[in-house]
């Protein structure tokens, strides 16, 4: 699928932000042509493997982190299939251990901090998120417990913030502004993965769930597009339960503005191995339905865009 006016251009790497701890190594990378192939950037905030060594010696068990907290290897099936889409890429380097950057900068459990504010009510109440141990800085995991052996501090937070989350989401803003003013309308698929969900009965294993905040992130048409696609290729998705959205869909997605965002979570059994560590012998399979779905959504997306701006309907919004 070209581009509205011509066909893409070579695509270029950008490396932003920093690791605190890491030097030379960028907190993310964002690949894209110069001409995008098609309206779509794929983000993958949480395959983050860049640790420095101060931060894994502060891990009480860090093998339990990297397996758990990190969505692995989604960004190598990301990879493939903005290769075959001409799809643009966002992609984290920096450890979800380090700072989600699915959270918000207000999502924090103070009772990890050693300098915790005194301001009264700061951090009294926490978020649900900061409560279940997975905040802006993740606390603990379930059957793990507590992740560090010692508090934070403020000043690891502020420096976190200002080289990781704030210039990853302004160049996830920026991004997806230049396709939306390209094509007329863009969509953000948000890549996680997660664990085998329970099945119940006879339920087939659900391979996918698809999360637009039950109808506010996106079109209507992109989520029946996306579940027509699925049902075609014979994998199983299941609507916002248990995985909505988070962070990133609150803050960027804004339909009334062409503004689209899903987030696709997948099981971790059908592209990883037994011990889900590495690559599996699903991993090729995956990929292909990604494939599908991205160019399947391209297409939608580029229609609404051209809907959009007949109608002048995101100009208008804008303003």
């Amino acid at each position: 699928m070209g581009g509205p006016d011509q066909p893409a251009n070579d695509s270029q790497s950008l490396e932003r932000g920093a690791i605190p701890g890491a030097p030379g190594i960028s907190a993310f990378t964002l690949q894209q042509a110069q001409q995008s192939a098609i309206p779509i950037v794929i983000a993958v905030p949480h395959a983050g493997r860049a640790y420095p060594q101060g931060l894994v010696k502060r891990l009480r068990n860090p093998g339990c982190v990297v397996t758990r907290l990190e969505d692995r290897y989604a960004d190598k099936l990301a990879e493939r299939v903005c290769a075959a889409t001409g799809a643009a890429m966002l992609v984290a380097q920096a450890p979800r251990a380090m700072i989600d950057l699915n959270r918000h900068t207000a999502d924090i459990d103070w009772d990890m901090f050693a300098d915790r504010p005194v301001e009264s009510g700061l951090g009294s109440v926490l978020g649900m998120r900061a409560r279940s141990g997975l905040g802006l800085i993740p606390r603990r995991l379930p059957g793990v417990g507590e992740l560090w052996k010692g508090p934070h501090s403020q000043a690891e937070l502020a420096e976190r913030v200002a080289l990781i989350h704030q210039p990853y989401h302004q160049c996830l803003e920026q991004t997806l502004a230049d396709l939306r003013d390209r094509w007329g309308a863009a969509l953000l698929l948000d890549l996680h993965s997660m664990p085998p969900l329970p099945r119940h009965g006879g339920q087939a294993r659900i391979e996918f769930v698809v999360g637009d905040r039950f109808g506010a992130a996106c079109h209507g048409a992109l989520v029946a597009s996306a579940f027509a696609h699925f049902s075609q290729a014979g994998s199983v998705a299941a609507h916002n339960r248990p995985y909505a959205g988070g962070y990133v869909l609150e803050r960027h997605a804004q339909p009334s503005a062409g503004l689209h965002a899903i987030q696709l979570e997948i099981d971790r059994t059908s592209y990883l191995d037994m011990r889900l560590s590495e690559p599996g012998p699903g991993f090729v399979d995956t990929v292909a339905v990604l494939v599908g779905l991205v160019q399947r959504l391209a297409g939608e997306v580029a229609r609404l865009g051209r809907q959009d701006r007949r109608a002048g309907a995101w100009s208008e919004a804008a303003e």
